[in-house]
């Protein structure tokens, strides 16, 4: 099948599922449309929230934001915790008084049980050794995060991404496609994997957000091998500073206690990459903890540094 044949059998196929039966998320302002079950070769099925903002209009172009964990962003009557983001709430207020460029939020849902696969950066695992994956296997294993064995599916999440999502977003809405308006964001590890979508899709995203980045990769630090992995990634492969923003937060309580002193790591390879005040920021959170809540509070400031006016 040529990539014009299957693209075009996509946009059949899920052209029809945008106005879902499901109960879509209540939002202050703006409007959800949902494609259901979005197929992909690469990932297994998931649902994915478009969030178009109030007065929205084929007559204008939006850059798109692309965010991680769609189920959480809009509603908290809806989410396993009862939190949300709030997404829609915190660019509304800012859409109102003129301070950021018109975007739409493309949600996409995680895949429940493939979550941490899907998100975890894949080439650094395999930069390490038989026994270092070993030890990231057994810990995941010992969490919850795996059954019997773990196997990063980063790779093949960024290519849903890239050929499959995009292209169908770009074809049925008004949007702006190059790269100086695409930009992708997550916490956790969607933070991990927003970092990641940046370094391996340069051409693609102009700027990511990456909230209290889950930088351990499993869930303690003693005798973990994955930090380290990480930041020598990123040595290796942060994008060209001229062309590109990061943003990465961190607060000190529950999850994110375990943060700090990797991200002065981080923030130490972002300048010795040549990145500064323009075009990265990092903020730190005293007293903000592992959650939804903790990132409503904190959205506006990556929204400003990205996509302020």
């Amino acid at each position: 099948m040529t990539c014009k044949i299957k693209f075009l059998f996509i946009i059949l196929i899920f052209s029809v599922t945008i106005h879902a039966q499901s109960i879509l998320p209540k939002v202050v302002s703006g409007k959800i449309e949902r494609i259901e079950n979005f197929l992909s070769e690469y990932v297994t099925p998931r649902n994915v929230d478009i969030w178009l903002p109030e007065g929205y209009s084929d007559t204008t172009q939006y850059a798109v934001l692309y965010m991680h964990d769609g189920q959480m962003l809009f509603d908290s009557s809806q989410t396993w915790n009862r939190q949300s983001w709030d997404a829609d709430d915190v660019v509304s207020k800012l859409m109102s008084r003129k301070e950021l460029l018109d975007f739409i939020i493309v949600g996409i849902w995680n895949g429940g049980q493939t979550r941490h696969s899907d998100y975890f950066p894949q080439k650094p695992f395999e930069q390490l050794s038989s026994s270092e994956k070993d030890t990231i296997i057994s810990q995941l294993i010992i969490s919850g995060r795996a059954i019997d064995k773990f196997v990063p599916q980063s790779d093949n999440y960024l290519k849903f991404l890239v050929t499959e999502l995009k292209p169908y977003i770009d074809e049925i809405y008004s949007v702006k496609t190059d790269r100086e308006n695409t930009f992708i964001a997550g916490s956790s590890m969607g933070g991990l994997i927003s970092m990641y979508a940046l370094c391996e899709y340069p051409e693609v995203f102009g700027g990511a957000v990456c909230m209290s980045t889950h930088w351990p990769g499993i869930f303690k630090l003693e005798n973990n091998p994955m930090p380290n992995a990480f930041i020598n990634y990123l040595n290796r492969n942060l994008p060209n500073p001229k062309t590109h923003k990061l943003y990465f937060d961190y607060g000190d309580q529950t999850l994110d206690a375990l943060y700090p002193g990797i991200q002065k790591e981080v923030d130490q390879v972002m300048i010795n990459r040549g990145y500064s005040e323009v075009n990265w920021m990092t903020k730190y959170f005293p007293g903000d903890d592992h959650s939804e809540i903790s990132w409503n509070k904190r959205l506006s400031f990556p929204l400003l540094f990205l996509l302020g006016k």
